[in-house]
């Protein structure tokens, strides 16, 4: 099962973060500012920014060839710097899908996408993802058809991926804004489908 060590002991964990950062604000090892610029930097990038790189792409056929031919080229157009050594990003197809976890620790395209979801991070999600991807696709709540391929793309320090997912049916003639609207986090690493909300 895809639980994440130590969930259920959420409340724990929040205690335990409270006080280190009080003890480093009263230590001077931290000043006040210092934290809410850290902060800021690590919420800045949402998942809305990746899902508005994919709407551009379904919609403008130029920038999806940009787009996939250098992520962080592409990325750059909109405005959305990708700090990352290197950004792939990778096209589902009907025959094809793409799958993205990191084996070694949970690299993830951070300054593009934020914070990555808790079961991306879980040793589960790691470990599994690699032998067993449709297994722990279907946990996630998607169950892929046998008939389509499906690649795991392996994220390191240097390399990190954005999955583009499939337009979904029904959403021709749509802006980008509601197109955005179609794409959740979990489908920006190939773990869910776009959906039409």
């Amino acid at each position: 099962m895809l639980i994440c060590e130590g969930e259920a002991g959420g409340d724990y964990y929040a205690l335990m973060t409270e006080a280190m950062h009080r003890l480093l604000l009263e230590r001077g090892v931290l000043a006040p500012e210092d934290v809410d610029t850290l902060v800021a930097d690590l919420t800045a990038p949402n998942s809305g920014w990746g899902a508005r790189v994919v709407a551009r792409a379904w919609v403008d056929p130029g920038f999806k060839a940009r787009l996939l031919a250098d992520g962080r080229a592409g990325c750059a157009e909109l405005g959305y710097p990708v700090r990352e050594a290197q950004l792939v990003v990778l096209e589902n197809t009907p025959a094809l899908h793409n799958l993205v976890v990191c084996t070694l620790c949970s690299c993830y395209p951070r300054s593009l996408l934020g914070q990555p979801p808790w079961w991306y991070v879980s040793k589960a999600y790691r470990a599994r993802a690699v032998r067993e991807p449709r297994a722990v696709l279907a946990e996630l709540g998607y169950v892929l058809p046998e008939s389509v391929k499906l690649r795991v793309h392996d994220s390191n320090a240097d390399l990190r991926y954005l999955v583009l997912p499939m337009r979904p049916a029904g959403t021709e003639g749509w802006d980008e804004a509601a197109l955005a609207a179609c794409i959740g986090r979990d489908a920006l690493v190939g773990a869910a489908p776009a959906r039409v909300p």
